[in-house]
């Protein structure tokens, strides 16, 4: 019964909006004013994607759901932040890990929270395919406080609509994604303003090279 009540919640997001995610409810309970307003992939300029793939998930267009090899590079980096106190810790996740657990679940390392993230994620690759999952990535992720999805995070740091955002400005939201609390990409700090600019150069590189082709 459980898995056919999955299966048909992830047909659901297949075909309506996303309503809410887990830290928009924590925002609400918490008394702060969301942020959000859904739009349609062919409404996002196509410098966003190109953006979010250069920094989240470079194989999107080629994984199933999840990138082994990236997920061995994150554990030899957490494995040396382990030695010497400094690395920063980092997952490996791919963008339809990250759609999965923003759209069904909650926040959090356990292993049935884990579990049931792949079960989403094989979910969600065999259903929605990946135009469908880089659509619900855009209008659910956390971009600020408050602040959720690209069209809500292009009028509040620049002004303009998800379809007006350039390269520039796809990459400094691009850059603040790890820590979307913590960073500003209206007035970004020498760290993002660095990350931003090399976004930018690898979503040249992804236009010009097609590598976001399974989007078209």
């Amino acid at each position: 019964m459980l898995i056919l009540l999955s299966v048909m919640w992830v047909v659901a997001y297949r075909f309506v909006p996303v309503p809410l995610t887990w830290p928009m409810a924590r925002d609400a309970i918490e008394g702060r004013h969301v942020e959000r307003d859904w739009v349609p992939l062919s409404a996002i300029a196509p410098a966003v994607p190109r953006a979010v793939i250069g920094a989240e998930d470079w194989r999107f267009c080629e994984h199933k759901g999840f990138d082994f090899e990236a997920m061995e590079q994150a554990a030899a980096r957490n494995e040396k932040a382990k030695a010497d106190g400094k690395t920063k810790l980092r997952g490996g996740s791919t963008i339809s890990q990250q759609t999965a657990k923003n759209a069904f679940l909650w926040p959090g390392r356990s292993y049935v929270r884990k579990g049931l993230e792949a079960w989403f994620t094989v979910l969600i690759e065999a259903v929605w395919g990946k135009p469908r999952i880089m659509e619900v990535y855009l209008n659910i992720a956390e971009m600020g406080t408050g602040v959720y999805g690209v069209e809500a995070a292009a009028q509040h740091y620049f002004g303009v609509s998800a379809a007006d955002l350039t390269t520039a400005q796809a990459s400094r939201i691009a850059a603040i994604l790890p820590q979307p609390i913590k960073r500003d990409a209206a007035r970004p700090g020498r760290y993002v303003k660095r990350y931003a600019r090399s976004i930018e150069k690898r979503a040249r590189y992804i236009k010009r090279e097609k590598i976001d082709a399974c989007l078209r």
